[in-house]
């Protein structure tokens, strides 16, 4: 148990420093993502499956698909060991989660949003590393 717990506050290290698409502040400072959302679960020999709930601003935020967005890429680049990754928000907290779930837990869609210059421009800055 000890080894998922530190996994999971690695996870949480790389993905609490993304900024809001709207916001100066950062995830963890909005409390869209806390300690406590993420679980990580050993799934195979130094796999591991990393679940991630977070809660929108606003119950209607239409940036929701996009923060999910940033977790994923970030998440796909920085994290050093291998995973399968499952971003959900957390129940009750949107007006369409079932809808975003989907569209951020599949390769497709993500790969086609990426491939729109004005998504990817918006989730690099979120992303980037706070100087």
């Amino acid at each position: 148990r000890a080894m998922e717990h530190d996994r999971a506050m690695e996870v949480y290290d790389i993905i609490r420093t993304i900024r809001d698409p709207e916001k100066p502040n950062t995830l963890e400072e909005l409390e869209v993502v806390t300690e406590n959302c993420v679980e990580v679960q050993e799934i195979g020999e130094d796999e591991y499956l990393v679940i991630i709930r977070f809660t929108p601003t606003v119950p209607h935020c239409s940036l929701a698909t996009l923060i999910g967005l940033c977790l994923r890429i970030k998440l796909q680049r920085c994290l050093p060991f291998r995973h399968k990754l499952e971003i959900y928000i957390s129940e009750g907290t949107h007006s369409t989660e079932e809808d975003i779930n989907k569209q951020i837990n599949d390769k497709e869609r993500v790969a086609a949003a990426m491939e729109n210059p004005n998504l990817r421009e918006i989730v690099e800055q979120c992303v980037a590393e706070p100087d």
